[in-house]
C-alpha cells in the first residue's frame, strides 16, 4: 500500500502537473476531445491501465468532456501512485 503524501508534498507534486486540480482529498482534471468517441477511447485505456495498476479513478463522460478524480481510499488520501498515474493519464491524453 502507498503511503499518504504529506499536505507539503500534495501542493508541491500538483503544482508540477498540468490542468490537475486539489479538490479534498481527490486530484481533478477535465479533459476536452473533438469527438464523443474519442473521449470514450480515452476512457478505454484509462481504464486498462487503471485496471493493470489495481488503482481505479472515478470517471465521468459528459459527451466530449471526460473528468477523472483520482485518490487513495486505503491511504486516506493522495499518494505517490495517484500522482504517478494522473501524469501517465496526461501522456495517454497527448495522443488524442
Amino acid at each position: 500500500m502507498a503511503n499518504k503524501l504529506s499536505e507539503a508534498e500534495i501542493l508541491t507534486a500538483v503544482r508540477e502537473l498540468t490542468g490537475w486540480k486539489l479538490d479534498g482529498k481527490f486530484i481533478v482534471k477535465k479533459y476536452r476531445f473533438r469527438e464523443f468517441l474519442q473521449g470514450v477511447a480515452f476512457v478505454n485505456v484509462i481504464a486498462q491501465l487503471s485496471e493493470e495498476k489495481n488503482h481505479h479513478p472515478f470517471i465521468s463522460i459528459d459527451y466530449k468532456l471526460v473528468t477523472l478524480r483520482l485518490t487513495s481510499w486505503n491511504a486516506g488520501g493522495l499518494t505517490d501512485l495517484d500522482i504517478a498515474l494522473a501524469k501517465k493519464y496526461d501522456l495517454i491524453y497527448e495522443k488524442y
